[in-house]
């Protein structure tokens, strides 16, 4: 999905020299960062809440498997809502355009999050929030205090991030094998920790490489959501 986000629009987020921006002001960096952890949170909050409803209720576990056009539905206009942003500027700048988009993608990425965090217990579904959300506290801190750059990665990250994604498809026509899967999953954990940091880093600005516009807090917002919510199908499948 990153890959998709960062890869339909050159202009997309993109990263640009520091020094480039209007983002030395300290007042104005701070207040992007509060804006963009504001908006995170309200899509982790929706995000748990479908997850709490598949999980806790059964009924509508049962009606969305009654009804699979749901889910496809769900993918369509998740797709649809990261191309309208990446293509079109007012979708992902312009209020209140940006945060229609933005909470149509977190509804629609929601639905099959909680569908598949219904196929396992509870008690999985509570260790694997538990263990991702100390994962994301943890390397903040770290993206927040350490003096290594992590922005001058993005190449890297891209060229791994296909290769994962190139590999998921292979073992789709592969015998099922746990030990591979629990490989794969253990691999995508570290790649989207250094995306949460590499993220992170590009939101902070100041003495790093690289960092991203003040107006594109929609974009930087999602790209950080999708590393949590990467993190945490992992670590799940890891559990199970």
């Amino acid at each position: 999905m990153k890959g998709l986000v960062q890869g339909l629009d050159p202009h997309f987020g993109e990263d640009v020299p520091k020094n480039l921006l209007d983002f030395s002001e300290p007042s104005i960096r701070r207040g992007f960062i509060r804006k963009v952890y504001a908006l995170v949170m309200c899509q982790l909050l929706v995000t748990m809440g479908f997850i709490s409803i598949f999980v806790f209720y059964k009924p509508t576990q049962l009606f969305v498997e009654t009804h699979t056009y749901i889910i496809w539905i769900a993918f369509v206009v998740v797709f649809v809502t990261i191309i309208a942003m990446a293509c079109c500027e007012s979708a992902r700048r312009k209020a209140p355009n940006n945060f229609i988009f933005l909470f149509i993608f977190t509804v629609a990425m929601s639905i099959p999050l909680g569908i598949a965090s219904s196929k396992f217990q509870v008690k999985e579904v509570f260790i694997a929030l538990g263990v991702t959300a100390a994962i994301c506290l943890a390397l903040t801190i770290f993206a927040f205090q350490t003096k290594w750059d992590f922005t001058l990665c993005g190449g890297w990250l891209i060229a791994a991030l296909t290769i994962l994604v190139t590999f998921g498809f292979m073992m789709l026509f592969l015998p099922y094998n746990n030990k591979l899967h629990l490989l794969y999953s253990g691999v995508g954990v570290l790649l989207f920790s250094m995306y949460l940091v590499y993220d992170t880093q590009i939101m902070m600005g100041g003495e790093h490489r690289y960092s991203i516009s003040p107006e594109e807090y929609v974009f930087a917002a999602l790209n950080i959501y999708l590393d949590i919510i990467n993190i945490f199908i992992r670590i799940l499948r890891l559990i199970h």
